[in-house]
């Protein structure tokens, strides 16, 4: 018996993990997009630290990304570039 723990991607996001077991498949309830699957793959250090638990999908790596995603992306930008000129104009003043 192996001594592990089991986290989802989004709570494993920014760290490095020596040994990664992944499961990308399907879920029962929802889905996977490509952010999901690259959080999962992303991981480890290296590609010789991953172990993919069971077969999955490989159109998945294929699709588009969400719209809504992309849409939420664009608006994240605005604000980041209105937010650079205000403190830009704070700044002058």
């Amino acid at each position: 018996m192996t001594c592990a723990y089991a986290f989802t991607d989004y709570c494993s996001q920014g760290q490095t993990i020596h040994h990664v077991l992944v499961d990308i498949a399907k879920p029962p309830t929802g889905g996977l997009n490509l952010f999901n699957l690259y959080v999962a793959l992303s991981r480890s250090s290296g590609r010789d630290a991953i172990c993919l638990l069971r077969d999955f999908n490989e159109k998945m790596f294929l699709a588009c990304h969400s719209t809504d995603l992309l849409a939420e992306d664009d608006r994240l930008a605005i604000l980041d570039e209105q937010n650079k000129q205000w403190w830009f104009r704070l700044r002058a003043a």
